[in-house]
């Protein structure tokens, strides 16, 4: 049972930060045309994790939920980045390595023992 609550935490972790992925990448090109046509630097602000919600379906919504609750332990690691992608990319593998490797090493210590 733990070893598939492993494999539930790492999938919901991977599937949002895929989602943050497609998200930035898609509007990248956007925000890259508006910065040279105003002749201002690029400047990629942080946005709140609930901003542009009411855009998303609630299926997104409850995986961005879950991985934000996921990698709220995680939070004083990345509290002094102002980078979107490195935020999500230390709490990616900061999760990975905790519920992926850690979690899944009990699991699998614990099914040998019983």
């Amino acid at each position: 049972m733990l070893g598939l609550g492993s494999i539930v935490a790492c999938t919901i972790v991977i599937v949002a930060f895929t989602l943050f992925a497609i998200n930035e990448t898609g509007t990248a090109s956007t925000k890259q045309a508006q910065s040279l046509a105003s002749g201002t630097a690029l400047a990629t602000p942080i946005e709140p994790a609930n901003a542009g919600s009411s855009h998303k379906s609630p299926v997104r919504n409850a995986i961005e939920e879950a991985s934000d609750w996921l990698t709220s332990p995680f939070a004083g690691v990345t509290s002094g980045s102002h980078s979107a992608w490195a935020i999500h990319a230390v709490d990616l593998l900061l999760a990975l390595l905790v519920y992926g490797f850690c979690v899944g090493f009990l699991a699998r210590s614990l099914r040998v023992r019983m």
